[in-house]
């Protein structure tokens, strides 16, 4: 495999992580939750994360890497969907939200570090990554959204 493919597998490869993270956390917090609109929109992120995977694991296969199966297990992002699972046991909207918002936040900026950076600049797919930054974005401001509501009704 060409150096220049083994940079854009790289940076697929983050993001392919980046959604293993959101559906693993979107998981756990489906499952824990108790209020149905939150279970429904758990569901959407998932399928979101799903669906961008799928697209990613087929052009890193397409350029001849191997995609990663995991999630990340370093830093933030993992101590971020820990925390879903510690926020979720205790059925607290609130603070279910609040975990997912950061790592929405996380997603945001992996999706963000991978249009910015050299790997991907000049390729057809950054296109298709700009594309999936915006479900990813839409996504995150949902959450947001229902993060500052519940906050706000507190």
């Amino acid at each position: 495999m060409a150096t220049n493919n083994q940079a854009i597998v790289d940076s697929l490869n983050n993001l392919i992580q980046i959604n293993n993270d959101r559906i693993q956390g979107y998981t756990t917090a489906a499952q824990e939750t108790e209020d149905g609109d939150l279970k429904t929109v758990f569901a959407e992120m998932m399928t979101a994360s799903q669906e961008c995977r799928r697209e990613l694991v087929q052009e890193v296969s397409s350029l001849g890497g191997t995609a990663v199966e995991g999630t990340t297990v370093s830093g933030k992002l993992f101590r971020v969907w820990m925390d879903i699972k510690a926020a979720v046991t205790s059925k607290d909207r609130k603070a279910i939200l609040n975990s997912c918002e950061f790592g929405e936040d996380a997603a945001v900026n992996t999706y963000q570090k991978e249009m910015d950076g050299d790997a991907l600049k000049g390729s057809e797919l950054l296109g298709k990554v700009r594309d999936q930054y915006a479900k990813i974005k839409s996504g995150h401001d949902k959450i947001k959204q229902l993060r500052d509501a519940a906050n706000n009704a507190a």
